[in-house]
C-alpha cells in the first residue's frame, strides 16, 4: 500500500501563519509543514515552538524552516499564503493592497519556476485581489487557487443567526458573498434552516431577526477582534485549515470562498466569494444560489470594488516574477516609504 505524506507550505509567520500551522498539526492534517518568513528570529522561534508541540499531536509532524528559500515549497501539496502587514488594515482590508501584492510577487513566480503544481490557499488581504495575482503569476489552473474570502464572514453570519435563534451554527446554511471587505453582502434569499428558507419562518418569533444588524455584525466581526488585539488570528487560521483539509481529504464540501468566476452570477475574470464545492481538484464547481434583484445588484457592486482595486496595481509580467532577485515596480498611489 503506497503512502503519500501530506506536505503543506506556509508563507508568512506573523499571526495567522503559526496558528494555521498549529491547527494543521493538532487536526492531524499535515505530515510536513514548510514555513517561510523574512524575519529570521521570529521564524526560528515559531519553528521551535511548533516542533515542540507535535509531541501532543495525533501523529508525527515535522515543521521545517525554509526562511526565504521559497523554491523549497515546490513539492508541497498546498501552500497557504499568510504574508502581509496587518497594521495596514486598521481602516479597511484593502489597506494592505500594495504590500500584500508585492509579497505575492516576490514568491509566486519563483515557486512556479521550481515546478509547483499544487494548490494555493490565500489568506492575505485584500484576499480577492491577491488571489487573482497569485493565479496570474503561478500559471496554475484557476481551480488551484482559492482565497479564504468570505469563508470566515459566512461563519460569522451563521454564528449571529445561531445566537439570535438559539440554534447550533451547523444547522444553518447562510453565506456572505462578494468582496472580502466592506462591500460584501449577505445572501438572505438563500438562508435556510432544516430545508426551509429563513423568510418562510419569519412568522415564528424565534426566527424573526434584524437582517441589517446581523449582516453588519458579520461584516465587522474582524474589526472587533482587531480593535482589541491589533490582529485576527484564530478564526481565519482555522478557515484556511478547513479549506486545506477539504482538498487533501477530497471532502467535496460546500464553502464560501474566493474563486475565479467565468460567467457565473454574470461576472467574468475576477476572484470573488461565492459558495463552491472544494475537493481533491480544488474548486470543483461554483454553485449559483438564489439572490433577489437587490442582492444581485449588491453583489455586482462588490465585484466592481474588487476590479477597481486590481486596476490600481502596477504592471508586472510573469517573466519578471521568475527572475531572481525579483525587482518590483512601484504602484501609482502607493505612499509607503520604499527607500
Amino acid at each position: 500500500m503506497g503512502y503519500h505524506p501530506v506536505s503543506i507550505g506556509i508563507i508568512g509567520m506573523g499571526h495567522v501563519g503559526p496558528h494555521a500551522a498549529n491547527s494543521l498539526i493538532l487536526q492531524g492534517i499535515a505530515d510536513e509543514i514548510l514555513v517561510c518568513d523574512s524575519n529570521e528570529d521570529k521564524l526560528r522561534a515559531e519553528v521551535q515552538d511548533l516542533n515542540d508541540s507535535t509531541v501532543f499531536a495525533p501523529h508525527r509532524a515535522v515543521v521545517v524552516n525554509c526562511h526565504t528559500d521559497y523554491e523549497k515549497l515546490a513539492h508541497c501539496d498546498v501552500i497557504i499564503n499568510a504574508s502581509g502587514q496587518v497594521t495596514l488594515s486598521a481602516v479597511s482590508r484593502t489597506g494592505e493592497l500594495f504590500k500584500s501584492v508585492d509579497d505575492a510577487r516576490l514568491f509566486t513566480g519563483r515557486i512556479a519556476a521550481a515546478g509547483f503544481t499544487g494548490f494555493y490557499v490565500n489568506v492575505t488581504n485584500p484576499c480577492d485581489v491577491v488571489a487573482r495575482e497569485i493565479h496570474r503569476l503561478s500559471g496554475l489552473p484557476s481551480s488551484h487557487v482559492i482565497g479564504t474570502g468570505t469563508c470566515l464572514d459566512s461563519a460569522r453570519l451563521r454564528t449571529v443567526i445561531a445566537l439570535k435563534t438559539r440554534l447550533a451554527p451547523e444547522s444553518i446554511q447562510a453565506y456572505m458573498v462578494g468582496e472580502h471587505g466592506n462591500s460584501q453582502i449577505a445572501a438572505w434569499s438563500s438562508v435556510s434552516i432544516a430545508g426551509k428558507l429563513l423568510s418562510e419562518l419569519a412568522d415564528n418569533p424565534r426566527f424573526a431577526l434584524d437582517g441589517a444588524e446581523a449582516e453588519s455584525l458579520a461584516r465587522k466581526g474582524g474589526y472587533i477582534a482587531y480593535h482589541g488585539k491589533q490582529c485576527t488570528e484564530y478564526a481565519i487560521a482555522n478557515a484556511a485549515t478547513r479549506i486545506v483539509r477539504a482538498i487533501v481529504h477530497d471532502e467535496k464540501v460546500v464553502l464560501a470562498a474566493s474563486v475565479e468566476l467565468n460567467g457565473e452570477y454574470g461576472q467574468q475574470g475576477l476572484f470573488t466569494s461565492v459558495p463552491c464545492i472544494i475537493g481533491k481538484d480544488g474548486v470543483e464547481e461554483v454553485l449559483e444560489i438564489d439572490m433577489n434583484d437587490a442582492e444581485h445588484q449588491g453583489f455586482a457592486d462588490s465585484c466592481d470594488v474588487i476590479r477597481t482595486n486590481f486596476e490600481k496595481l502596477a504592471p508586472f509580467s510573469v517573466e519578471s516574477s521568475r527572475q531572481v532577485p525579483v525587482v518590483l515596480p512601484r504602484h501609482e498611489g502607493d505612499d509607503r516609504n520604499l527607500d
